[in-house]
């Protein structure tokens, strides 16, 4: 089962220098067929004004991941972490027990996120942070994992990498690829799994269900993923209990 969301029917909000769209029910917008999928919480798609971002403010007992789109994103945290994601780069943030941090756009453009949130396998234990580089061209034609809860040995899903991706505390993945007009790349989702797919960029048929750039896809019970480029396409998906 494959279920289009459409970015123009996903929930919005507008402060000015945020401009976001929501994939699952956050803050003001609540939609109660779409709080969650699986253990995936949060899929928000957000535009920040250059020079501005959200002010130090405090999370607990989340896995929160952001793949950086467009510009770049600093970060501060309350244990002393700072640092700069660009664009195609990837940070992870387990807030365990309490963490407070600050997102900002240093950037003189706008930037462009996807913040994603995924509940833990346990409540509490220490926050951490973390940061990786992961070039476009090191996942051309293929899925590569980004950030991982399975062993490095691989998990349920064969050799997917999980070993070089960065780490979260919950029983998910977070994969990227880039594809040019035309390319396939398949992955294979395990029985009682949960994925969501997101273009970034491009256009895509995924088993037969097309999707515009931004369009969500909720994904159960389809044991092979197949995604086809319509036009060159860059692509985000979450596979989680």
């Amino acid at each position: 089962m494959i279920e289009r969301r459409p970015f123009d029917e996903l929930g919005a909000a507008d402060f000015g220098w945020l401009k976001a769209r929501h994939h699952f029910s956050f803050g003001h917008y609540h939609d109660a067929a779409r709080d969650h999928w699986g253990a995936l919480r949060v899929w928000n798609d957000d535009q920040i004004a250059a020079g501005s971002g959200f002010p130090p403010h405090p999370h607990a007992d989340m896995e929160i991941i952001t793949y950086v789109r467009q510009g770049a994103i600093t970060h501060q945290d309350s244990l002393g972490n700072h640092g700069r994601t660009e664009a195609g780069d990837v940070q992870v943030m387990s807030a365990g027990a309490g963490i407070r941090h600050a997102e900002y756009n240093r950037e003189p453009e706008e930037t462009r996120i996807f913040q994603i949130w995924i509940e833990p396998t346990r409540r509490g234990g220490p926050p951490a942070w973390g940061a990786k580089p992961f070039p476009k061209g090191d996942r051309a034609g293929r899925f590569v994992t980004l950030a991982s809860g399975f062993a490095a040995n691989g998990g349920d899903i064969g050799d997917s990498g999980d070993e070089e991706a960065l780490p979260i505390r919950t029983d998910a993945r977070v994969l990227g690829a880039t594809l040019k007009a035309g390319q396939t790349a398949q992955y294979a989702l395990a029985a009682g799994r949960h994925a969501y797919l997101v273009p970034a960029a491009g256009e895509i048929e995924l088993n037969g269900v097309r999707l515009q750039a931004r369009d969500g896809a909720a994904i159960v019970d389809e044991p092979m993923l197949t995604v086809t480029a319509i036009a060159d396409s860059e692509l985000v998906l979450v596979d989680a209990a």
